[in-house]
C-alpha cells in the first residue's frame, strides 16, 4: 500500500514539472500598444518576466502521462517556496493533491485517502538535500525546480518562434489583452538563446530541458499580453512521448508575499524512511 501512495505522490509531483508561469500586474484596462510588432511585443513581455519574484496562478489542461489536471498555486522565487493544490481528474485520487516546497524540503499531501494507507499520516516529505547530494535544487528532482527558478520562463518560449502573429484583443481576468500566437521548435528556441546573458540563457535552457525529456519537438503557443507588457495568460500545446500536452496558465497576481508552512511533523512520513521500509519488506 505504501508503494501505491509513493507512485501516486511521485506522479503528482511530475505534473508540477510541466507547469510554467508568467508575469502579471495590476494594470490599466488597455491592450498591448499597437505600435509594437507581434515579435517585439512578445519579446518585451519576456523581458518584463525577469522581474518576477513571486506569483499566484491558476492552471488547467492535459499533461502527458497524467491526463486532465487543474489547480492553483502560489510560488516565491526568492526565497524558494511553493504551495500548489492540484486535481488529477483521470486518476483514482480522492480529492486534490497538495504540494508544498519549504526550503530544501518538498511535501506531498494526499488527504484522507493517503492517511488510510500511511498509518493516519497524510503527508510525504522529500529531503531534496539527501536525494540530490548537492547544494542546489534541480528541476528534475520531483518537481522541486519550480521553486528555485523564475516561473515566467515557459512563457518566454514564444520569443523563439518565427511566425508570431496577432490574433486579436481579448479580456483575461477583467483586463484587456492582446492575443499572440506562434509555433516554436525546441531546437530553434535553444539556438535563439545564444545571444542572451548567461543567467537568462541558463534559466531558459533548464526549463527547456523538461520538454526535451518529455519528447516534445515543437510547441504551439498562445500568449495574452496586457497594456503594461505583462503576460496575463499563456497556452502551450505539443505532443510528448506519453501523449498530448495542452496546458493553460492564467496569472492572478505577482510580486506579493508568499508564505508556505511545512505540515505538522506528526502528520508526515519521511520518503527515505518509507523506501527503506519497503526495501526491508522485499
Amino acid at each position: 500500500m505504501r508503494g501505491s501512495v509513493r507512485n501516486r505522490a511521485t506522479g503528482a509531483a511530475l505534473v508540477a514539472l510541466v507547469l510554467g508561469g508568467g508575469a502579471v500586474a495590476c494594470t490599466k484596462d488597455t491592450a498591448q500598444s499597437p505600435a509594437l510588432t507581434p515579435a517585439a511585443a512578445v519579446a518585451k513581455a519576456a523581458e518584463k518576466s525577469e522581474d518576477v519574484t513571486s506569483l499566484r496562478y491558476r492552471m488547467s489542461g492535459r499533461s502527458p502521462g497524467e491526463g486532465r489536471v487543474s489547480g492553483e498555486a502560489a510560488m516565491s522565487v526568492k526565497p524558494p517556496a511553493m504551495s500548489m493544490k492540484m486535481t488529477v481528474e483521470d486518476q483514482a485520487v480522492d480529492g486534490p493533491v497538495e504540494i508544498r516546497v519549504v526550503g530544501r524540503a518538498m511535501y506531498i499531501g494526499g488527504g484522507a485517502q493517503a492517511a488510510k494507507e500511511m498509518d493516519g499520516k497524510s503527508w510525504i516529505k522529500f529531503d531534496m538535500s539527501a536525494l540530490a547530494g548537492d547544494k542546489e535544487l534541480d528541476q528534475g528532482q520531483l518537481g522541486a525546480g519550480q521553486a528555485d527558478k523564475n516561473p515566467a520562463t515557459e512563457s518566454t518560449f514564444l520569443t523563439g518562434a518565427k511566425d508570431v502573429k496577432k490574433v486579436g484583443t481579448e479580456t483575461v481576468e477583467g483586463v484587456r489583452t492582446t492575443h499572440y500566437k506562434g509555433t516554436v521548435t525546441v531546437d530553434a528556441f535553444r539556438k535563439s538563446l545564444k545571444g542572451e546573458d548567461k543567467d537568462t540563457r541558463e534559466q531558459r535552457e533548464k526549463a527547456l530541458d523538461q520538454y526535451t525529456e518529455m519528447g516534445v519537438d515543437a510547441l504551439t503557443m498562445d500568449m495574452w499580453v496586457d497594456g503594461d507588457d505583462h503576460t496575463r495568460q499563456f497556452r502551450m500545446r505539443g505532443t510528448a512521448d506519453k501523449g498530448p500536452l495542452d496546458m493553460t496558465v492564467t496569472f492572478l497576481d505577482f510580486n506579493k508575499p508568499v508564505t508556505v508552512k511545512a505540515p505538522p511533523a506528526e502528520d508526515t512520513v519521511d520518503f527515505a524512511g518509507m523506501m527503506k521500509d519497503i526495501a526491508q519488506q522485499d
